[in-house]
This record gives C-alpha cells, sequence and structure tokens, in this order.
C-alpha cells in the first residue's frame, strides 16, 4: 500500500557541471566592478598648486669711488738741490765706501821695496822685509814650493850643535836598570831647530825621553848656495847609570 507514496529523486549530472563555472564567473565580475567603480568615479580630488620661483641676480657691485682731485700747484716752484755727503778722509786710515763703484782700477804694482823693510831684503819680499829673503819667494825657498830638506852626507857635515838639554832618565828605566844609547834621525827647519825626530835604533824604556831632548836642540842654520836650508842627520843619545 505504501509502494505507490515513495519519491525517488532523478540524478541530474548536467546542472552541476555548469553551476560551478557560473558561480566563479559571477564572483570575479563582483570584484572587477568595486574596484573598477571607484577608478571611473574619482568625486573631488584635492587641487594641486604648482609655483614657480625665480632666483634674482645679485646687484651689481657699486663703481669706484672717483679718484682725488688734483690740487693746484703753486705758482712759485722750489728748486731742489742736491746733497752732498761730506766724509772726512785721513790719510791712511781705511774708509768704507759710501758707493760701490761700476769699475775698479787695476792696481800698479812696484818692484821697490816697501816702506819698512830690513837690511839685506830683495824685491818681491814679504811685507816688513826678511833678512836672506830670496826674489819673489819666501825664506830658504821658491815661492809656491817647499824644498826637500838635504841630508847629510858627503861633503854636507852635520850643523854645529849651539844648544843642547839633556835628557831626563826615567824612574822605570833606572828602576828596572836600563841603558844604552839610543839613535834618533833628526830634521831641522831653515832657522836650525829641530823640527822632526825618528828613532833609527830603540830602546822601549828611553825612546820617548831621548826624542823629547832632541826636539829641544838648536843648530847652526845651514847655508847652501846662500840659502838656508833644512837639513837631515843622525844624532845618539846616551843613558848610563852612575
Amino acid at each position: 500500500m505504501f509502494q505507490d507514496s515513495f519519491f525517488i529523486r532523478e540524478r541530474n549530472l548536467g546542472t552541476k557541471v555548469w553551476v560551478l563555472p557560473l558561480s566563479l564567473a559571477v564572483h570575479l565580475l563582483i570584484i572587477l566592478l568595486l574596484i573598477i567603480y571607484p577608478l571611473l568615479n574619482p568625486g573631488n580630488l584635492p587641487r594641486v598648486e604648482i609655483f614657480s620661483a625665480f632666483l634674482a641676480p645679485p646687484p651689481p657691485p657699486p663703481p669706484p669711488p672717483p679718484p682725488p682731485k688734483k690740487r693746484k700747484s703753486s705758482t712759485k716752484r722750489t728748486r731742489i738741490r742736491p746733497v752732498q755727503a761730506q766724509t772726512n778722509i785721513e790719510p791712511g786710515k781705511l774708509v768704507a765706501p759710501v758707493v760701490i763703484p761700476e769699475d775698479i782700477a787695476e792696481e800698479e804694482l812696484s818692484d821697490i821695496g816697501i816702506e819698512g823693510g830690513v837690511e839685506g831684503g830683495v824685491e818681491g819680499g814679504v811685507v816688513g822685509g826678511v833678512l836672506g829673503g830670496v826674489v819673489g819667494g819666501v825664506l830658504g825657498g821658491v815661492l809656491g814650493e817647499v824644498e826637500a830638506p838635504i841630508r847629510a852626507v858627503g861633503r854636507i857635515k852635520p850643523p854645529k850643535l849651539i844648544k843642547k838639554v839633556d835628557p831626563l832618565y826615567p824612574d822605570i828605566a833606572r828602576q828596572a836598570r836600563v841603558e844604552g844609547t839610543v839613535i834618533i834621525e833628526a830634521i831641522t827647519d831653515i832657522y836650525g831647530r829641530v823640527a822632526q825626530v825618528k828613532v833609527l835604533r830603540s830602546i822601549p824604556l828611553l825612546d820617548q825621553a831621548a826624542k823629547d831632548a832632541v826636539l829641544q836642540w838648536v843648530y847652526e842654520p845651514m847655508l847652501i848656495n846662500g840659502r838656508p836650508r833644512s837639513i837631515i842627520f843622525v844624532v845618539t843619545v846616551g843613558f848610563h847609570l852612575r
């Protein structure tokens, strides 16, 4: 009896297929309308005002002041006289020059001796003159050259001793009972004074005392061809205990 009352639903698969895409399309359309509509109807937008500013150039510099007016010259003109410097020049006294000269005159050299020379001086000697000088040179030699000393051999004999100083016996040599003879080579200058010494035969404890004594000896100047010369010769200094 109830079989006729049952309702059996028919399944419609075609309707379900197109409902979902249609729903998506409707939603997209609504979203696009929500986005595009405000853009198409902007309404009252704020006004934007554009201002342009220009910078004015700086003002030109002020003109220079006018030149000063020339003063009227007086009718009377004063004559300027050059002032000459008065210098008191004393004869025989050196005075510094005031003006530098452009040209300097050459001095004339005279071969005549100068005032203050000594007897026996020669032309071209040194100021004041030197006894025994040579022409154009210095005592005992030629100008610009130094003559080598002469060795006392052969005809040239050692000079005569005019001043002798005895050596001091060293205490250390005396206590050591050292004695003997030191041989020294001496060189005199043109005045006869011993200028250089050299030990030829040495006694170590006595060498310095011998050299100190010989350096104080004085000989007669050696004259060769009328000119004083230095000379080399050999001397002996003996040390003997009493």
